[in-house]
């Protein structure tokens, strides 16, 4: 079972090899003396790598605020299933105990 950081690590990596060849890019196209660093690094990729992990994360969920007992075991509850977890058909009774 990974952990959300290490998804999240994940997600970022990505991001940030789309940054680098980005900022490549423009390096290639344009006089580099001149450039700004605002001007060669866009964090736009990072941003939109984070959100879409939120909102589409078989992890991600709205949290049930009905009543405080409802909040706790939402809290508490561990999702194995999730990317990188396991599959309901290895999911047998040593793993649910």
């Amino acid at each position: 079972v990974r952990s959300v950081g290490e998804l999240l690590t994940n997600i970022y990596k990505g991001a940030m090899s789309r940054v680098e060849k980005i900022a490549k890019d423009r390096m290639s196209n344009k006089e580099v003396f001149n450039l700004k660093p605002q001007e060669l690094i866009s964090v736009k990729p990072i941003v939109s790598a984070v959100k879409e992990f939120f909102a589409t994360s078989q992890l991600s969920q709205f949290m049930d605020q009905v009543n405080p007992l409802a909040e706790l075991t939402h809290k508490r509850r561990l999702n194995a299933l999730g990317p990188g977890g396991l599959s309901r058909d290895r999911a047998g009774f040593e793993v649910r105990g």
